[in-house]
């Protein structure tokens, strides 16, 4: 029980930061606020906003599903979908990671490299696939 209690925590505060970056970013094209980052720091590559407004909202149904399907005890854990997801989960946090480390460390890099508000997103949605990857092949062991 307190394995999904921890688990479904997790999940449902990183989706809370998720929604929170595309609120942000909603807000700040319909009616800008001095106490926010422009418009313009939210967007980390070419994609026209409707387009990824629209993948956003697609990525926060699916993230809200698994939050609420771990809440309530309907997930069912299977290792190899917990195998599959860790290291999809890996790879995205070291690309994630790799991506702001370049931005740092490299003044003169493209400025996708620079926009640190969706690199840092980008990690929340990593450490999301490697919540359910934790969840999958560890919720049989609590089990026992």
């Amino acid at each position: 029980m307190k394995h999904s209690i921890v688990h479904s925590w997790v999940c449902w505060s990183l989706a809370g930061l998720f929604a929170a970056r595309v609120l942000g970013q909603a807000v700040q094209r319909l009616v800008p606020q001095p106490f926010l980052p422009l418009f313009d720091a939210f967007q980390g590559s070419r994609l026209p906003y409707a387009l990824l407004l629209g993948a956003q909202v697609l990525i926060l149904a699916a993230m809200a599903l698994v939050s609420w399907r771990i809440q309530r005890r309907r997930l069912v854990p299977v290792p190899h979908i917990g195998s599959a997801l860790r290291l999809l989960g890996i790879a995205y946090m070291l690309f994630a990671l790799a991506r702001i480390v370049i931005g740092w460390a490299a003044p003169g890099a493209n400025e996708w490299f620079r926009t640190w508000i969706p690199a840092f997103f980008h990690v929340v949605l990593a450490a999301f696939v490697l919540t359910i990857a934790h969840y999958h092949l560890s919720a049989g062991v609590a089990r026992r």
